[in-house]
């Protein structure tokens, strides 16, 4: 799975270390020691990935970090697509883990403006993801029952942005009965 990434990716993964993994960078990357995943061939990108095939060339728990800044909103949610998304970053993150994310707030004019964007989220959206979710009782999670994440942060502003900090939950049977 591994064979076609470039050395420094499959370097990072000999050491056990962990990469952190800027899903959806375009030309704008955290930093060098940071890992680019994007369809586009970009300066900065070093894995030419649609976001939307999965696996990703990556191997389970590979990642100690991740973040998509505005991203999530051009994941397609029809047919499950967005849902399949999130398992596949929570595939590749180690346990307890974060994944940062960065998008436009549902319905505001940054989200209104670009006509790329077709999966709206608001600070709700992130309760189908986490089994312990007290605001809704888990309730909304036992609709898909995704892979398990913990809500860390939840913020937003209605006419700007939310940022969402998830951190990858163990797999528990309890969350899917």
């Amino acid at each position: 799975m591994t064979s076609h990434l470039p050395k420094n990716i499959r370097e990072l993964l000999k050491s056990k270390s962990g990469i952190k993994l800027d899903i959806g960078c375009g030309e704008n990357k955290q930093g060098p020691d940071w890992i680019g995943i994007d369809v586009r061939k970009l300066p900065g990108v070093d894995i030419v990935w649609d976001l939307e095939k999965f696996p990703w060339p990556l191997p389970d728990e590979s990642v100690v970090i991740a973040i998509a800044s505005h991203v999530v909103e051009h994941i397609d949610p029809h047919g499950g697509t967005f849902l399949k998304f999130m398992d596949e970053v929570w595939r590749v993150l180690k346990p307890d883990c974060e994944f940062g994310i960065v998008t436009p707030y549902a319905g505001s004019p940054g989200y209104w403006q670009d006509p790329t964007h077709c999966n709206p989220c608001n600070e709700n959206t992130w309760a189908y993801f986490d089994p312990l979710e007290p605001r809704f009782n888990g309730q909304l999670y036992k609709i898909y029952k995704p892979k398990p994440w913990r809500i860390k942060m939840n913020t937003w502003h209605s006419n700007g942005n939310l940022e969402v900090v998830l951190v990858k939950r163990r797999e528990d049977k309890s969350y899917y009965e």
